[in-house]
């Protein structure tokens, strides 16, 4: 159990049989009145944030996610496989729970897969990936007195923004959280 006196930023908790994790939390003590917690949650199933403000004293059952390391394997029709590394077991996880970052991962990269009492509801892909450009235009010197860009494809077949100066075959460093292009690999 935890209080929500005892809320920091990260924590996860279950109330009315949702999980919820604290964002942003403040602690409120007006001049009138008892003091107060208030918080920014966000259902970490379906996504929806939530302000919400608490008595300190009130107790809800922390919530553990269990943040397991896996390998994606293969993709068959909507659902993406997933191997355990340490019992070579199989988890499959639909389409739709997979974030837009999911574009990123290639095969045989290292995801965590996000679980609550044994069910999937996320993956979180590498922060950062290194991958090929399939396709994009050719590079030219000169022109280079703005931050100038132009779109690329990359082996997964995500489309991002690169810098003029980037050719067709070349291995980019890419930030999964952003979409944005880092640097050469």
């Amino acid at each position: 159990m935890i209080s929500a006196g005892d809320f920091r930023n990260g924590v996860t908790f279950e109330e009315d049989g949702q999980v919820l994790q604290v964002i942003e939390f403040q602690h409120v003590k007006p001049g009138k009145g008892a003091a107060f917690v208030r918080t920014k949650t966000k259902n970490v199933i379906t996504g929806a944030v939530v302000e919400k403000s608490y008595n300190p004293t009130a107790k809800f059952p922390t919530a553990f996610i269990e943040r397991r390391d896996m390998e994606y394997s293969y993709t068959d029709g909507d659902l993406y496989y997933f191997m355990d590394s340490e019992t070579f077991e199989m988890t499959p996880i639909a389409q739709s729970d997979l974030p837009d970052s999911f574009k990123f991962v290639k095969e045989n990269m290292v995801c965590k897969i996000l679980s609550y009492k044994g069910n999937v509801f996320g993956l979180e892909p590498p922060t950062f990936v290194n991958l090929q450009v399939t396709k994009t235009d050719p590079g030219f010197a000169g022109n280079t007195a703005t931050n100038a860009t132009k779109p690329a494809t990359v082996e997964t077949g995500a489309e991002i923004k690169v810098p003029l100066f980037i050719n067709e075959g070349e291995m980019i460093q890419i930030d999964t959280r952003t979409g944005e292009y880092l640097g050469r690999a």
